[in-house]
């Protein structure tokens, strides 16, 4: 009897060769993956914090926009005499900028009385922060270095130029702007924020923010003459550009 010869070709397990390729296709489509995903996040939480910050900015302006437009056209006292209830000092190499006025009370306030809000630009490295802070507003025998404000609240932070210039209008409708608002008889007509990005030099608002700070919103508009009063006396102090 002749005998049957087996051969075991179906059975034949992977080459040392083999595997390796398996190996090394599996890792790419791995690494792949994995940079794939790390970008898709990447781009989500980029996009969540541009939401983010833009709400926050937002949040910002309308906190701004209801403090400015309910200034309070009240006096403090100032040395030996009276002012407005508005100071405005622009950045020193000994000071941050600072800004404090006399505003209505904020919705739950627990001062049941007119506000001092204080407005403090607050450096920390390469970082600006617009700091909100407040105090009960004692009275018009009160002056501003007495007050203790507290509740900071951040309003805004990141690398940017923040500055504030503080408008007087004219019968004619020119607008003249000052960088500080110290001891002076009246209130500043317009508040101007401008916010630029350090980096680019770019408008963060695109334009100017303008704020009423002693009339209706309607006069929020530098076309709008009818809504100006007539110019109060002339500023003590202050350097002014016409515009």
């Amino acid at each position: 009897m002749s005998g049957c010869k087996h051969t075991n070709a179906g059975s034949r397990g992977f080459t040392l060769i083999e595997v390796v390729a398996a190996l090394a296709i599996a890792s790419v489509i791995i690494l792949a993956t994995t940079d794939l995903v790390h970008n898709v996040a990447l781009h989500f939480d980029r996009g969540t914090r541009g939401v983010q910050e833009a709400e926050r900015l937002v949040q910002a302006i309308d906190r701004l926009a209801g403090d400015f437009g309910s200034a309070r056209f009240v006096t403090r006292a100032f040395g030996t005499t009276t002012a407005a209830a508005f100071a405005a000092d622009a950045a020193r190499s000994d000071a941050p900028a600072k800004i404090t006025f006399v505003a209505a009370p904020t919705i739950g306030s627990r001062y049941g009385t007119d506000e001092a809000v204080v407005l403090t630009l607050e450096q920390d490295g390469e970082l600006v922060r617009l700091v909100r802070r407040r105090a009960p507003w004692p009275g018009p025998r009160t002056r501003f270095e007495d007050l203790a404000p507290g509740d900071p609240v951040v309003l805004l932070e990141g690398r940017l130029d923040i500055v504030f210039h503080f408008g007087r209008g004219a019968p004619d409708g020119s607008l003249t702007w000052y960088e500080n608002w110290v001891a002076e008889p009246v209130l500043p007509r317009f508040v101007r924020l401008i916010l630029r990005d350090r980096a680019t030099r770019s408008d963060v608002l695109q334009s100017d923010l303008i704020v009423r700070a002693d009339a209706p919103a309607l006069c929020a508009r530098e076309s709008n003459v009818a809504c100006l009063s007539p110019p109060a006396p002339a500023l003590t102090g202050n350097q002014g550009t016409q515009q």
